[in-house]
């Protein structure tokens, strides 16, 4: 059955990950495609569109947004690494931009904060998500999926802030057309 609303949940970063929820159930999820560039890592924005397309695809008509970690330099960071991190969530957002599909941007501490994981380790999202949906444990099995949780996390957030303002049954014929370039009916 074709979903009526997909939200891309991105936690960008090297090692982030990109999540599909189906009508606000989990979909599938990848960690962030990446490849080596002169002996440095860097996203691989043609397999990140790829995935994107896949689920477009697989679920034509419905109503496509993100929402991305919105991120900066972390103090303490030298220049070199911030520029190369600020380079990532450039990249993405630019595959977003390309591929039609609108987007929002979530502050850390604001969606951190709607899930009540402020103040804990990174492994506290990784649990929630394994309560709240318990059809992908099997893809946060590892301590270090904590990039998949945050991308989950992120891609609710996205949606219950789309939501709270147009239903997805009304967006669906006009987001269609601006995002599949097709006409709306």
């Amino acid at each position: 059955m074709s979903a009526l609303r997909l939200t891309f949940g991105i936690d960008p970063g090297l090692t982030g990950a990109i999540v599909t929820l189906l009508d606000g159930v989990a979909g599938p999820m990848i960690d962030m495609p990446t490849r080596r560039v002169d002996g440095w890592g860097e996203i691989d924005a043609r397999a990140l569109a790829v995935f994107i397309r896949e689920q477009r695809t697989a679920h034509p008509g419905a109503y496509v947004s993100a929402c991305v970690e919105k991120v900066g330099a972390m103090p303490g960071d030298g220049g070199t690494s911030a520029f190369r991190f600020g380079e990532t969530s450039g990249g993405i957002r630019f595959t977003l931009d390309v591929l039609g599909v609108p987007y929002t941007r979530a502050i850390p501490a604001v969606w951190k904060r709607q899930f009540a994981l402020i103040g804990k380790d990174k492994d506290a999202a990784r649990q929630l998500c394994l309560q709240r949906f318990p059809e992908v444990a099997h893809m946060l099995t590892r301590k270090k999926d904590n990039g998949r949780a945050d991308a989950l996390l992120i891609a609710l957030y996205g949606e219950q802030q789309v939501g709270g303002r147009e239903s997805a049954a009304a967006l669906q014929p006009r987001a269609c057309a601006r995002v599949c370039g097709e006409e709306a009916a």
